[in-house]
């Protein structure tokens, strides 16, 4: 009853938008066990491939900002570096800003 219902209904006002199952109700063909299976595939083979998409973009943001972090380091220690080792071995001014 409640089903004949919802199949009949028409919405009176515009505002009254209508809700999955009433589209599902309306819809004379049901899915048979091939198109759920064709469509869980569907599904899941789409996940995976926007997973693995999102996975990459994010692995190469990492991978820049780690770079960035390791030149930046670089950048700031290679002086202390150079100083250290010209002074380790003797060969030359205290300091190269010297």
């Amino acid at each position: 009853m409640v089903r004949e219902i919802a199949m009949n209904r028409v919405p009176q006002d515009p505002r009254d938008i209508p809700i999955l199952t009433d589209a599902v109700e309306q819809e004379d063909r049901a899915f048979t066990l091939v198109d759920r299976k064709a469509l869980q595939s569907t599904m899941l083979l789409e996940t995976l491939k926007l997973a693995d998409s999102l996975l990459n973009a994010a692995v190469k943001e990492i991978e820049a900002t780690l770079f960035e972090r390791v030149l930046d380091r670089l950048r700031a220690e290679l002086p202390e570096l150079m100083d250290r080792v010209i002074r380790e071995h003797g060969d030359g001014p205290r300091s190269l800003s010297e």
